[in-house]
C-alpha cells in the first residue's frame, strides 16, 4: 500500500468518533482506508456496484473519465494505439515496462511458438451443438484449460503463473478463431508461425484449404488496433471477477474462464454488437433522421447505442483512435452494398454536426467504431464479444498476477444490508 497521507477521515457514530488514514493516488481521488471500519464501529458501508469502493490497489491502468484519459502503466492510449503493436502491449502490461528490442523479440517468440491447441482439444470443440454460440464455446474451452495444460495450475509457483500466462495470450485467438470457424462449418485453421500475432488471427477466421488467403496489412493493423484498446479497462466487471475467483486460489484457467463469462453480459461486452443491431434495426440511410428524431424524444424507449461512455464524460480517447482505423478499412474495402456500413457513415455525421448529441456529448465510442470495423473486416455480430475477449485477456492477466502477489490481498467477501425477515422458529407443516 502507498503511504498514508497526512488527512484523515472522521465518521461520527452514536456519538463515537473514529479516524481512518486517506491515501493519495497518483492519478486520479484519494481513498478512504475503511478496513477496521467494522471491528471499531460495527458498522459496514453501503455501495451497490461497488462505485465508490476501491477494492485494491493496482499499478497497471489508471482512466480520468472526466478528462478522457486512458493510461497502461502511465502510458497514453492513443500513443500506444499509434506508435506500439498488441504484442509490445502485452509485454507492457504484464512487466510494468516497455521492453527493449531483446527482450520483445524473445517475448513475441514465446507468444508465437505456444499458438497452437492440444491436438484433443478438438474433440472438445466438436462436442458442442452446431449451433452453439462461439462466446459459449470459448468460456467452456478456456475452462477446460486447465485439464489439458494441469502442469501450469499452480498458483503458488512464479514459473507455472508465468506459462499459464504466455499460454493463454498465445491460445486464445486460436481458440476464437476456431470457435467461429465450427459455428460456419469450415475446417480449422492451424496458426502460423510467420505471422504476427493480428494477422494470424484473422488468418485462422478467414482462410481455407482450398486456395491461399494474403492478409491485408492494413486490416491486420486495425485488428492489433482493436486489440490494444481493449487490452485493459482498469477494474471493469469483468476484470473484477477475475481477480474475485482468483482471491480464492483458483486456477489461472478457471479465473481467465469466469472473466470470459462476466464479459459474455450485454451490459458489458455485448456493446459493439448491440450498436450493429441497432443499425440493422434502423435498415436504410434515409431512416436515420427519423431515428434521430426517436434519439431525442424523452418519452421514446428507442436509445442510440454506441454513443457516450458510463466513464468518459468528455470523449472516448480509444475512440479517436478507431475513428482513424474505420476509415482506413472503409477507404480500403468500401461500403459496396452493405447497408449497415452506410447508415453508420450517415449516423456519425449527424453525431459530429448535430448540436443535440455535441451538448448531450453523445459523441461515438469506441463500440461504435470497432463494431464497423469488424463488420467491414467480415465477423458476424456473434464473434465481436468473443473478439473483446481474446483482446482482454492479456489485461485479466496482469490483473490476476498483480492479486496474487499482493500481500494484503484476502479472498474477497463483500458484505450485505440484510432485509429479510427476522429470526423466527420452525413451525410443524400442519400447524402452519
Amino acid at each position: 500500500m502507498t503511504d498514508s497521507s497526512n488527512r484523515s477521515a472522521t465518521i461520527i457514530l452514536d456519538n463515537k468518533s473514529v479516524e481512518f488514514p486517506v491515501y493519495d493516488a497518483v492519478h486520479g481521488p484519494s481513498v478512504i482506508d475503511i478496513r477496521k471500519l467494522y471491528s471499531q464501529m460495527g458498522v459496514f458501508t453501503y455501495d451497490p456496484g461497488y462505485t465508490s469502493t476501491g477494492s485494491c490497489e493496482s499499478k497497471i491502468t489508471f482512466i480520468d473519465g472526466d478528462e478522457g484519459e486512458l493510461l497502461y502503466r502511465g502510458y497514453p492510449i492513443d500513443q500506444l494505439a499509434e506508435n506500439s503493436h498488441y504484442l509490445e502491449v502485452c509485454y507492457l502490461l504484464l512487466y510494468g515496462d516497455l521492453p527493449n528490442a531483446a527482450e520483445l523479440e524473445d517475448f513475441e517468440d514465446r507468444v508465437t511458438r505456444h499458438t497452437m491447441l492440444h491436438e484433443q482439444m478438438q474433440y472438445f470443440f466438436r462436442g458442442f451443438r452446431r449451433d452453439a454460440h462461439p462466446m459459449a464455446i470459448v468460456c467452456g474451452v478456456v475452462g477446460a484449460m486447465s485439464a489439458f495444460y494441469h502442469d501450469s495450475t499452480d498458483i503458488n509457483d512464479p514459473w507455472q503463473r508465468e506459462v499459464a500466462s504466455i499460454r493463454m495470450i498465445a491460445k486464445l485467438p486460436t481458440i476464437c478463431a476456431w470457435a467461429f470457424k465450427y459455428s460456419i462449418g469450415q475446417p480449422f485453421v492451424y496458426p502460423r508461425n510467420d505471422l504476427d500475432y493480428a494477422a494470424n488471427f484473422l488468418h485462422m477466421c478467414f482462410a481455407v484449404p482450398c486456395e491461399e488467403y494474403i492478409v491485408d496489412p492494413i486490416l491486420a493493423r486495425a485488428m492489433d488496433r482493436i486489440m490494444t484498446l481493449h487490452a485493459d479497462h482498469e477494474q471493469n466487471a469483468s476484470t473484477s471477477t477475475v481477480r474475485l475467483a482468483g482471491s480464492s486460489h483458483a486456477n489461472p484457467f478457471a479465473c481467465v474462464a469466469a472473466g470470459v463469462a462476466s464479459l459474455w453480459g450485454p451490459a458489458h461486452g455485448g456493446a459493439n454488437q448491440a450498436c450493429l443491431e441497432m443499425l440493422r434495426e434502423i435498415g436504410t440511410v434515409d431512416r436515420v433522421g427519423e431515428y434521430v428524431k426517436k434519439a431525442q424524444d424523452p418519452d421514446d424507449d428507442f436509445r442510440l447505442m454506441g454513443f457516450g461512455h458510463r466513464v468518459y464524460k468528455n470523449f472516448d480517447p480509444r475512440a479517436k483512435v478507431m475513428q482513424q482505423t474505420a476509415r482506413e478499412v472503409l477507404d480500403l474495402l468500401g461500403t459496396g452494398d452493405n447497408e449497415v456500413l452506410k447508415i453508420a457513415q450517415a449516423l456519425e455525421k449527424v453525431a459530429l454536426e448535430d448540436e443535440y448529441f455535441i451538448s448531450k456529448k453523445l459523441y461515438p465510442n469506441v463500440d461504435f467504431y470497432s463494431g464497423i470495423i469488424l463488420e467491414a473486416l467480415g465477423f458476424p455480430t456473434s464473434m465481436f464479444t468473443p473478439i473483446f475477449a481474446l483482446s482482454r485477456t492479456v489485461g485479466w492477466i496482469a490483473q490476476w498476477k498483480e492479486m496474487i502477489e499482493d500481500p494484503v490481498q484476502k479472498i474477497g467477501r463483500p458484505r450485505q444490508l440484510y432485509t429479510g425477515a427476522p429470526q423466527r422458529d420452525y413451525v410443524d407443516v400442519e400447524e402452519r
